[in-house]
């Protein structure tokens, strides 16, 4: 009866350390998926985000001709890099030099906007329109010009009176 007795308690020691162990893998394999699941999560979230210094320039009053330069300071404040795929225009008159490398998380980039104003008189409204893998996936930067018309000789060859 004693080996009878010992065995039914070796038995339910047994079982009770293969279904603690169970248990305890089982709460490991939990942890490790709530964990994958959060870094999937954090993944999921890690988005970039461009945030300009400004994104209209008004050059002012100008004159026709003249080939107008400005640069559009950027940070990507975001939690993943950004990637800037294009940057375009409103017309051939305005064009863009943008950083063809992705832009890490805190960094600091520039943009530079140049405007030919030959052809362009009066007021003179252009954008470049930048597309990213933001989550609005576009962002638009705006310049403005006063365009003073070039004055037109009309002399024909004949000489002005004093």
């Amino acid at each position: 009866m004693k080996t009878k007795i010992t065995s039914i308690i070796t038995l339910v020691i047994l079982s009770c350390t293969l279904l603690s162990c169970n248990n305890q893998t089982k709460n490991s394999s939990s942890t490790a998926v709530a964990m994958k699941n959060d870094l999937n999560s954090a993944e999921k979230n890690a988005v970039p985000l461009m945030t300009f210094e400004e994104t209209v320039f008004d050059f002012g009053t100008v004159t026709e001709g003249d080939i107008l330069k400005h640069t559009f300071s950027f940070t990507n404040t975001g939690n993943a890099p950004l990637v800037i795929v294009n940057a375009k225009g409103s017309c051939g008159c305005t064009v863009s030099n943008w950083p063809k490398e992705p832009i890490a998380p805190g960094m600091t980039e520039e943009m530079l906007v140049t405007f030919n104003t030959n052809g362009k008189p009066n007021a003179q409204n252009k954008q470049v329109t930048i597309t990213t893998n933001t989550a609005a996936g576009k962002q638009i930067l705006k310049i403005k010009a006063m365009v003073t018309p070039k004055t037109k000789n009309t002399t024909s060859g004949i000489p002005l009176s004093k």
